[in-house]
């Protein structure tokens, strides 16, 4: 079958040391040899050869992809590539000045695919649908997302789906152009490498390409780019949202079987019923390495194996939206088809980091409801992990029974309706308060980092961090500044009520306290919460009354690894914006682009990273990482891309 063409080349140690071309990579395509295709074109060659302008919107049924190959362009620009980026993908350095290379993240060349016999590799776009804003859309689909190969890294073993954002139409474009503007590729293209150095599960970007003649209208008419992007898998909650909506219920037992089997690497690897699912908390973490045929618990709650996925599933977005939380990061527009099944941050519209701290904040203005808000965040992603639980609702609530001839063949009967719908939402209800455990684990862990200490206890929740957010909240404090600032505030320098007062006005704005109150309020709350950090860190680290000045500089350090000097803030991603528009800067992006794999830095120009010697623009980063001027704070943008 030739979905199934793959190419795994024998490298030598010196090419697995240092990579290989982008054409010499390893690359597969399993994701279209396991799943069915749109029967408008079953075999890549059928697709091939259509006419590129007759692939057009359209529904598309009884399948999960189209082949589709990306629209070819001329004279593209290269503009900048992200170095970790090849790296984790095995590219070699200096592989990205090469055409082929280019033609490659510009769609001009296929990888894999064998012109003269039209059969090997070939290109595909999803299908999938979502409930966007909380209703219902019907298809969406890779609309102008189109997949070329996934390769697998022989350093690490982990396999990357290769996309391109911005490729041109498929049969899930709508009503749009298959066509992405440069204003947000250059936003994708940061923002994903920034949060994957933060330590945030994030899909990831390759490069970032010019499409010098193609104009884009949006509110106006732009430039067209397209970003090469990569993943784990680039599956979302709305691959099986349309799925559900059409009742093909043998599609959603073959994409769980997939996800399991060849996503997650196996069954096996998911993870067990907690010893009390009713009190989470109190339950060990869950075991794995269970058998797929196994069944867990009492039969009014019986799990099998694709209650365990859905288990998986759940956590992977409850560990990453608590770090969204814990680092302010807002997605903007968390429809469910733009929630992971892998967990990953993943397709970034209108996000934003937060400035002065307001949990009602959204970067979409479009968002009238504040549906998206900071703080809206996880029950938003625990109500779209729902509308999954609903999905699979039948494979969860079928129990033991989920493997029997006449339930996989027939469905469910009449009689068995009211018992496979309880068991389903007992369970689904049970893994709610599992997501909730996990994402406030997840959330506390990484706060307290943040904060410096190295124990979480009873009392910090609402002493130290809901009593620093209601503080920065009122006084219209920085968020992500607070917590640098804070990374270099001494113990001895807080001692005494004055001390803490002074040291306070550190988390101001130059421009003064914005909030309640005015700077005196502001100096008293900061003072009051300093104090009793401070008792917190002389507990945690010292002896509870002193710590010594070795102790107190390692705490320091530790809190500079956690605590980012630099983030792609909206304002700082429209000053690039325009430099590289209006300018035609582009040495710009590689500067921004380094600061974003190096968010902890104290300074980079100048200095040495990964061997060489950094250049860099001193002026440039002493901007980007100070104060937020008074006009780009909260910014707003549209959906618009």
């Amino acid at each position: 079958m030739t979905s199934q063409f793959s190419t795994n080349g024998v490298m030598s140690s010196a090419a697995n040391a240092t990579g290989l071309s982008i054409n010499d990579i390893p690359k597969s395509w399993t994701f279209t040899s396991k799943l069915p295709p749109d029967s408008v074109f079953p075999t890549p060659a059928d697709s091939h050869k259509t006419p590129r302008d007759q692939i057009v919107p359209r529904q598309v049924r009884d399948a999960l992809f189209t082949w589709v190959r990306p629209q070819t362009v001329e004279n593209p620009e290269l503009l900048a590539v992200s170095p970790a980026a090849m790296r984790d993908l095995g590219i070699r350095e200096g592989d990205e000045k090469t055409e082929d290379f280019v033609n490659t993240v510009a769609g001009n060349k296929l990888q894999g695919w064998d012109e003269e016999k039209l059969e090997g590799g070939y290109p595909w776009a999803q299908c999938y649908g979502g409930f966007q804003f909380g209703q219902w859309a019907g298809q969406l689909g890779d609309g102008r997302a189109i997949s070329l190969f996934e390769t697998t890294n022989p350093n690490t073993g982990v396999r990357y789906e290769l996309q391109l954002k911005g490729a041109g139409l498929t049969p899930y474009s709508r009503f749009a152009d298959g066509k992405a503007v440069l204003r947000s590729s250059i936003r994708e293209f940061i923002v994903s490498e920034a949060l994957n150095a933060l330590g945030i599960p994030t899909t990831r970007a390759l490069s970032l390409t010019l499409l010098p003649g193609v104009k884009v209208r949006r509110e106006t008419i732009e430039p067209g780019a397209i970003v090469a992007r990569f993943a784990q898998s680039w599956l979302r909650i709305g691959n099986f949202d349309i799925l559900r909506a059409r009742g093909d219920r043998d599609l959603i037992r073959k994409l769980a079987t997939y996800v399991a089997e060849d996503v997650f690497g196996g069954w096996e690897t998911l993870p067990g019923r907690l010893d009390d699912p009713d009190k989470p908390t109190e339950s060990a973490p869950p075991k794995r390495n269970i058998p797929a045929d196994t069944i867990e618990g009492p039969a009014e709650s019986a799990e099998n194996r694709f209650t365990r996925l859905y288990r998986e599933i759940v956590r992977r977005n409850a560990l990453t939206v608590a770090k969204w939380q814990a680092y302010g990061f807002m997605n903007g527009v968390l429809n469910t088809d733009n929630t992971s099944l892998f967990g990953l941050s993943i397709d970034f519209g209108p996000f934003a980091f937060m400035d002065n701290f307001d949990p009602s904040y959204t970067p979409n203005h479009d968002d009238f409801m504040l549906r998206y808000s900071y703080r809206n965040q996880p029950s938003i992603i625990w109500w779209n992990l729902v509308r999954l639980g609903e999905a699979l609702g039948e494979l969860i609530g079928a129990g033991s029974q989920v493997d029997d001839k006449a339930f996989v063949e027939d469905g469910v009967k009449e009689e068995e309706a009211n018992g496979i719908i309880e068991r389903a939402e007992k369970v689904i209800m049970q893994i709610g308060e599992e997501y909730k455990a996990v994402f406030l684990g997840e959330y506390k862990k990484t706060m307290t980092a943040r904060l410096g200490l190295k124990n979480y206890k009873e009392g910090d929740f609402e002493e130290l961090f809901s009593g620093l957010l209601d503080t920065m909240e009122a006084l219209e404090l920085d968020f992500n500044l607070f917590f640098r600032r804070l990374s270099s505030v001494k113990v001895d320098e807080l001692e005494t009520e004055e001390a803490r007062q002074d040291r306070a006005a550190v988390f101001f704005y130059s421009d003064g306290v914005t909030g309640l109150g005015g700077e005196a309020e502001g100096r008293k709350r900061v003072g009051e919460w300093l104090d009793k950090w401070r008792q917190r860190i002389l507990e945690d680290w010292g002896d509870g009354k002193s710590i010594s000045e070795e102790q107190d500089a390692e705490r320091m350090q530790a809190m500079k690894k956690v605590n980012p000097s630099f983030i792609p803030r909206s304002w700082i991603l429209d000053e690039v914006i325009k430099r590289v528009e209006k300018n035609n800067e582009r040495d710009v992006l590689d500067r921004v682009m380094h600061l974003a794999l190096h968010p902890f830095e104290e300074s980079w120009a100048g200095r040495t990273f990964e061997g060489k010697q950094y250049k860099g623009d001193k002026d440039e980063e002493t901007r980007w990482t100070r104060d937020v001027p008074r006009t780009g704070r909260a910014m707003q943008c549209s959906c618009s891309s």
